[in-house]
């Protein structure tokens, strides 16, 4: 018997059938899936010090137990000391197991580890069923060791779902167990 991850057997029995009822969907092949999730960290930093980029590769695939590459620069910004193809940040994709895996890490243990945490913001939809979650320090992981941080770098987690509307893409993120903000305290924009 292979390993499944625990979200991903909650994805087929139980959150497919919630969605298909609440959305009247004619076929289980409409309900929306999450196809992968992004994870960006921009290190401007690493103008200046080229160890700041390998630190925050050596972090981010520690954190999401894949391996991460940096992103580079497109064009030159004289303003900013920066050249075409100077590596300004990292950036990593998680698909299937992995995928489920982290999304059951960053719910269980890391965003419970953010200091006076209240829910996250339901603002981060794009209009096409996607979702960005912005964290501001790496430290909430329980991979990364306190003692070994050089610098306090945040990232954008951004979840990919085949969902059309937001409103659907909110639904399935819920049913995943994502603690969104209570919806009654913010409704008024």
């Amino acid at each position: 018997m292979t390993y499944v991850p625990r979200l991903k057997s909650k994805y087929k029995e139980e959150i497919v059938s919630i969605l298909k009822d609440k959305f009247q969907y004619k076929s289980v092949m409409e309900v929306p899936k999450l196809n992968k999730i992004s994870i960006n960290q921009g290190v401007g930093a690493a103008v200046t010090d080229k160890k700041i980029i390998d630190n925050a590769i050596n972090e981010m695939s520690t954190i999401t137990g894949q391996k991460a590459v940096s992103t580079r620069s497109r064009k030159d910004i004289s303003n900013f000391k920066l050249r075409k193809g100077m590596p300004i940040g990292v950036r990593v994709t998680l698909r299937d197991n992995k995928m489920y895996e982290f999304l059951d890490r960053l719910m269980a243990i890391a965003l419970p580890r953010i200091r006076d945490f209240k829910g996250i913001n339901d603002k981060g939809f794009d209009g096409r069923g996607n979702y960005t979650l912005g964290i501001s320090e790496q430290i909430i992981f329980p991979e990364i060791n306190i003692d070994q941080i050089n610098k306090i770098m945040g990232m954008d987690i951004t979840f990919v779902t085949s969902a059309s509307t937001d409103a659907e893409a909110l639904e399935l993120l819920k049913q995943f167990g994502l603690p969104f903000k209570n919806q009654n305290t913010n409704s008024n924009g």
